[in-house]
């Protein structure tokens, strides 16, 4: 239950200047952004086309549009995107994979940001994107190379918490049922 993804780790700008992408061990890469010159319906018709469903409960960031959007990837990863205003005319895309919402590990695992698959997408579908660093403020000319990042799921297997509750719900109704007939 491993993704592998590749992530950019030495890049330059339009202006010549070289950088490294920062790895931190708590917070992982320093995230870049995916930006298109798109509007909002449009983007969300094309991540509908490709299979994302909308997430109904997650934190809003600032400047988000609408809610974010998840693709199911093998079991038990996802793919969560979020669409943020950046200036008029310019949507930036926060891609991440993470163990899906519909497992409780989902609360306190690994994620990691995404581009190159945000990227295949885009380019499947005759958009133009550039990649955006918000640390430095400028966009990426040129990748060099790549971080080759290995996600695993948690030691103990996946649990769906749906499935938990139903359990719970039932148990809890046949015992209070048995309380009140015994009252």
């Amino acid at each position: 239950m491993e993704y592998i993804t590749r992530y950019p780790k030495l890049i330059s700008f339009i202006d010549g200047m070289k950088d490294s992408i920062k790895v931190d061990s708590k917070t992982g890469v320093e995230r870049l952004n995916v930006v298109v010159k798109k509007n909002f319906e449009e983007l969300m018709k094309i991540f509908s086309k490709e299979g994302f469903t909308r997430v109904k409960f997650e934190r809003k960031q600032p400047f988000q549009l609408g809610n974010g959007l998840s693709l199911k990837l093998k079991k038990p990863w996802e793919l969560h995107v979020r669409l943020i205003e950046m200036k008029k005319g310019l949507i930036a895309i926060h891609a991440e994979v993470e163990i899906s919402r519909d497992y409780l590990q989902h609360l306190f695992s690994q994620r990691t940001p995404v581009i190159y698959e945000i990227e295949e997408m885009l380019k499947k579908h005759k958009v133009d994107y550039k990649i955006w660093n918000e640390q430095i403020k400028k966009y990426v000319h040129t990748v060099f190379n790549n971080y080759k990042i290995k996600l695993s799921a948690t030691i103990i297997p996946v649990f769906a918490w749906k499935p938990m509750l139903f359990v719970i719900g039932t148990t809890s109704s046949f015992y209070l049922w048995k309380y009140v007939h015994t009252i």
